[in-house]
């Protein structure tokens, strides 16, 4: 396990509401209005709470119709609560250095990933914003679309006039990148109402190396 994600998981867990989330989804899946209702807090609250679970990787979303549902993932729960000892048990028979490797290796893989979207943006984006030409390559396809999507609010329900309006900010061919951003489950789209979708279920460039 990389050192990274290990800290992501205990800093997220250092909240003992996002504990008693942990339980209370082990019984099964809930929409955040329930969840706020038995732990007495706020839909705000939990929404803030279920960022950090999400970014640990220990809850999932799944939505039905307009309603989103959270997900305990058990298997990294009990994965990521055995890190630390696994950490403390490779300690014994490897350096630091040796230890640590992976992480370093993943940092760099990381800054060259952050080096390579900013190269196909400044290949494909014109200085006014445009978009050159929908890329052939799928991997850069990705890199453009997650650009393009980011400029578009979360939780915010647009009509399909709207969403054409603001892809023909970038590109003349917004039916294509409309469709685009539906296949590559950037948003979700319901009776020609569009939202985006959450980001864990997006299309990413980084899953095709």
């Amino acid at each position: 396990m990389q050192l990274d994600q290990l800290v992501t998981f205990y800093k997220a867990l250092g909240d003992p509401t996002r504990v008693r989330i942990l339980a209370i989804l082990a019984n099964g899946p809930l929409h955040g209005q329930a969840l706020a209702g038995k732990l007495g807090v706020t839909p705000p609250t939990i929404t803030h709470h279920m960022a950090k679970l999400r970014d640990a990787g220990v809850v999932y979303e799944r939505r039905d119709k307009n309603t989103i549902y959270f997900y305990l993932h058990d298997a990294n729960v009990k994965r990521q609560s055995q890190g630390i000892v696994n950490v403390m048990e490779k300690a014994k028979d490897t350096s630091v250095e040796e230890l640590f490797a992976e992480d370093t290796l993943h940092v760099q893989r990381r800054h060259q990933m952050a080096a390579e979207k900013m190269q196909v943006i400044r290949s494909f984006i014109t200085p006014d914003g445009k978009l050159k030409q929908i890329p052939s390559q799928r991997k850069k396809k990705l890199i453009v679309f997650e650009y393009m999507v980011r400029g578009l609010e979360k939780g915010r329900k647009y009509k399909e006039q709207e969403i054409n309006e603001y892809i023909r900010q970038f590109h003349e061919d917004y039916a294509t990148i409309r469709r685009e951003f539906i296949m590559n489950h950037y948003m979700y789209r319901e009776e020609g109402i569009y939202e985006l979708n959450p980001e864990e279920i997006w299309a990413k460039a980084e899953d095709l190396q």
